[in-house]
């Protein structure tokens, strides 16, 4: 292995798996009663998603569909509240990818107050592989593959949505 090669194995060894950042919630976004919208959740979260592969693993999803004619559909969200985020609330959210395929990917995104103290909501969207230009799901390449073992943090016991959902709850009624 030359010295490029050991330099990116070092890198990927050292990939952070659980990403996290903060944003504040906009008045746009909530109801009448100051609470964010229920769908909006799932925007912050994938926003929030989005930003973090950039920033942690300059991971760009726009440049790869544009560029190679490739992306992620989401096909199936689940989504628990808990709590309600207001407006001009700083939250902080938390993502992993928690489950990965040959053509599929699974990513859990967690809310919390800024100081993680108080959950909000749990959200795992399942995401395709596609091919923009033959309208069909792709297998994932090797490389992608690679970096999915690198990041992947799987749940434990293979909980489904629902028992993490309960898992969380009980978590946080400790904290």
């Amino acid at each position: 292995m030359n010295n490029k090669n050991a330099d990116q194995s070092n890198k990927m060894d050292t990939l952070k798996k659980i990403l996290e950042s903060k944003t504040r919630i906009q008045y746009q976004d909530c109801d009448p009663f100051n609470h964010l919208n229920n769908a909006k959740y799932i925007d912050y979260m994938i926003a929030a998603r989005t930003e973090q592969l950039l920033d942690n693993y300059a991971f760009n999803t726009a440049v790869i569909a544009r560029d190679k004619g490739i992306g992620w559909v989401v096909v199936q969200t689940q989504i628990s509240y808990f709590y309600p985020a207001v407006w001009l609330e700083k939250v902080t959210t938390e993502t992993k990818l928690i489950a990965y395929s040959d053509a599929s990917l699974l990513v859990e995104a967690i809310m919390w107050d800024e100081h993680k103290t108080q959950l909000k909501a749990v959200i795992w969207s399942k995401l395709v592989h596609f091919n923009i230009n033959t309208q069909r799901s792709y297998k994932h390449s090797e490389e992608l593959m690679q970096f999915f073992s690198q990041i992947h943090v799987p749940i434990a016991d293979n909980a489904s949505f629902e028992e993490r959902a309960k898992t969380l709850k009980q978590f946080n009624q400790t904290v």
